[in-house]
């Protein structure tokens, strides 16, 4: 029987550790379809689950849920796709489209319950899938499933970013970067924060129009405030979490709207929500998207030819590393294994 390589969190002791081990190549059933992935993506709510994974008895779990590959088979009663097209995972398996509702989190790839896309062979319902766009490698198209879409909906579908308008983003990882990338393309303003000047000088290359160094400049509040004549900004990718949170809400312009995002900071102390209600200004708590909303997404992507930033690819040995380097933050956008 042929067999394939995949990684499990596997137990050790009182810890857990991503293993490499093999199983048998899995056969479809009834409608779903077999996906031999060539490339999957890190985001940091892969830490998450890893550092979590012995308090959540996730021993077996197949991490991380963003990858893209090629149909390798097809089971009984598969009409959406055929051995060979190039698809990309959406990151929950069961939100296909509409409102979203708390019974979707299960079903969120590589999580508490349902495993992820570390492997080479992983089987899917056909519903769980999106085309990617045409300009993309899979390797790019590995990048989209959390990352982008988050950006996605926050920016699109929870809110209205258009010309005009200025967002803010935390950081230089890759909801920041899809933001600054969607956000340039229909001519909005953008504040990068890092604390790194030449991630700055990058950023400045991909058209941010305001550099602040979080680090030289810790008031970056007061600097925001400035640089945008008193006003503020309308839209926040807030990914900071509890350090950075009050700045965020200090900065907020009237009617604005800050999408909750990240814990990049971990979790702690709840911030002063008061200035919100003067403000009229809005927090939309986001996570990740629909396929519905992959897929919109996909056709903005193809029509202003947007490029994923992947700033390293790992070999599929070398993925302890891959958590390693997105954990110490030097990375500048995606990090991704190859299959």
């Amino acid at each position: 029987m042929p067999t394939m390589q995949l990684y499990r969190l596997t137990r050790h002791g009182d810890d857990v550790a991503l293993v490499l081990t093999e199983a048998l190549h899995p056969e479809p059933g009834p409608g779903e379809v077999r996906v031999r992935i060539e490339a999957a993506s890190l985001n940091y709510r892969d830490l998450i689950v890893l550092d979590g994974a012995a308090r959540n008895r996730l021993d077996g779990r197949i991490p991380l849920s963003d990858g893209a590959g090629h149909i390798d088979a097809v089971g009984p009663g598969v009409t959406r796709w055929r051995e060979g097209d190039r698809v990309a995972t959406s990151f929950f398996r069961d939100w296909i489209s509409g409102p979203f509702h708390s019974r979707y989190m299960t079903s969120a790839l590589g999580g508490s319950t349902t495993d992820g896309v570390l492997a080479e062979l992983v089987i899917l319902p056909q519903e769980a899938l999106v085309a990617p766009p045409a300009h993309l490698s899979l390797v790019e198209a590995a990048t989209l499933p959390c990352a982008a879409v988050t950006a996605w909906q926050a920016l699109f579908v929870r809110s209205n970013l258009g010309t005009g308008d200025t967002l803010l983003v935390q950081g230089t990882g890759g909801v920041a970067l899809f933001g600054l990338q969607f956000a340039k393309a229909v001519g909005a303003r953008v504040i990068v924060l890092s604390s790194s000047d030449d991630k700055l000088i990058r950023a400045q290359g991909m058209g941010a129009d305001i550099l602040i160094n979080y680090r030289g400049t810790p008031d970056w509040d007061r600097a925001v405030l400035e640089r945008t004549g008193g006003e503020g900004v309308t839209h926040i990718l807030e990914l900071g979490g509890p350090d950075t949170y009050q700045r965020t809400i200090n900065v907020v312009a009237t009617g604005g709207k800050i999408a909750q995002i990240g814990v990049l900071t971990g979790f702690g102390p709840k911030p002063d929500l008061g200035r919100l209600q003067s403000m009229n200004a809005d927090i939309l708590g986001i996570t990740v998207g629909s396929r519905e909303h992959f897929e919109a997404m996909n056709g903005f992507i193809e029509e202003h030819r947007i490029k994923p930033v992947i700033d390293r690819m790992f070999e599929l040995h070398d993925a302890p590393t891959a958590y390693d380097y997105l954990r110490s933050g030097r990375h500048y956008g995606k990090v991704v294994i190859g299959l």
